[in-house]
């Protein structure tokens, strides 16, 4: 029997790309942005006049990792910590460092964002922007999701 999910639309992944692009234009900076379904498969990828080339597949990678691990590895992937060296996975795609946040809606995953130019403070703004796009409820969930709140 066919099982039914929600993720993320075009239409939803062009406000988010939308959103992200403004923020990145705040920062002067010239940015790829991308966002995936809740498959993990590319949806949508926006690279703004002269954006790196090498931040092409480190922002689809960004918002990929985000969305197959369900988080946001950074904190806990680096030295030390559970899940060091986990970026040697999957083919070598798993970015460990932040741009790349997963997008919940009504406690389920249903795509994420991925963000890179910048530092890695610029680029989660970017990402979350992206995200505020979709509105208030979503916003709330990444806040929660930031503070470590259980959603």
């Amino acid at each position: 029997m066919p099982r039914s999910y929600a993720t993320l639309t075009l239409d939803d992944a062009k406000r988010m790309l939308a959103a992200a692009e403004v923020k990145a234009e705040s920062f002067g900076i010239a940015y790829n942005i991308a966002v995936v379904d809740a498959g993990g498969h590319l949806l949508a990828f926006v690279r703004q006049d002269g954006a790196l080339i090498g931040s092409i597949d480190l922002a689809i990678d960004k918002a990929a990792t985000a969305r197959i691990f369900d988080s946001d590895l950074a904190r806990m992937s680096q030295p030390g910590a559970p899940l060091y060296g986990i970026q040697e996975t999957n083919v070598g795609k798993v970015v460990i460092f932040g741009g790349g946040i997963p997008v919940t809606l009504n406690g389920s995953i249903v795509g994420a964002v991925g963000a890179s130019a910048g530092t890695v403070e610029q680029d989660v703004a970017v990402a979350e922007a992206a995200i505020a796009a979709l509105g208030p409820e979503i916003s709330e969930v990444r806040r929660q999701h930031r503070e470590g709140i259980p959603t």
